[in-house]
């Protein structure tokens, strides 16, 4: 039996880089940022959550054998990538890049004025040396209004992109009374995070950056929203 464990990590907590033209929030060890206790969770190995200058980005580089997913919160990320795929991901958007057997990849923030805010997350993959692909999608506001709407999955259910693990992702916004449950089968693992705002999850004060692990838990209930908006991962 599975032990039961919730353990808070604080957005204040995490690793943080600035470099000018970016600034980094690191919730796992990530670049110069390195804590043994925080080297990831079950398939969930980055959550960055970064801010773009205007008129800057990351160059092109390359990434071998992981799930990546940009999340967007304010602005817009301009993607190119050597598999010739040329996008521009907004808020809404949930962008999925399996990286496989090797992909090169920029993203920009194109805009001469504003600051491009998004999440960056790595999926560790259940399978390796697959030809890299790319699947972008918009889930809107209202499908995400006081419930978790899936967006990420092994198999595109409900419309959300694809990966290669068995996890999933669920977004949601909550405001006031606006209330969601989400059930764990035995043996699954959950972590929330905090996009913004304030929230109650499982009786827990949460705000913006903060995460839950959870392990062992049956159900995760989500209440006493401020302006909130969370990721919720379902991971083996």
């Amino acid at each position: 039996m599975a032990e039961r464990a919730i353990e808070i990590r604080r957005g204040k907590e995490r690793g943080h880089a600035k470099h000018g033209w970016l600034d980094s929030w690191h919730s796992f060890s990530f670049a110069d940022y390195h804590d043994p206790a925080h080297m990831g969770f079950s398939a969930l190995r980055v959550i960055n959550e970064d801010r773009i200058q205007p008129g800057t980005g990351f160059g092109t580089h390359g990434h071998r054998d992981m799930e990546i997913i940009s999340y967007v919160l304010e602005g817009a990320l301009g993607h190119k990538d050597s598999m010739g795929t040329g996008s521009t991901i907004v808020p809404g958007d949930v962008q999925r890049m399996s990286a496989g057997r090797g992909v090169q990849h920029s993203e920009q923030n194109h805009d001469k004025a504003g600051v491009t805010h998004f999440l960056q997350i790595w999926i560790e993959p259940n399978v390796r040396g697959i030809p890299p692909g790319y699947e972008q999608k918009h889930f809107d506001a209202g499908s995400k209004r006081g419930r978790l709407r899936l967006v990420v999955s092994p198999d595109g259910a409900q419309g959300s992109v694809t990966i290669h693990q068995d996890a999933r992702i669920y977004a949601g916004l909550f405001e006031g009374a606006e209330r969601a449950t989400h059930a764990l089968a035995p043996g699954r693992k959950a972590y929330l995070h905090v996009v913004r705002g304030k929230l109650a999850v499982n009786g827990t004060p949460l705000q913006a950056g903060d995460a839950l692990k959870m392990t062992g838990i049956s159900e995760v209930v989500l209440e006493k929203g401020e302006k909130a908006e969370v990721l919720l991962f379902g991971l083996p």
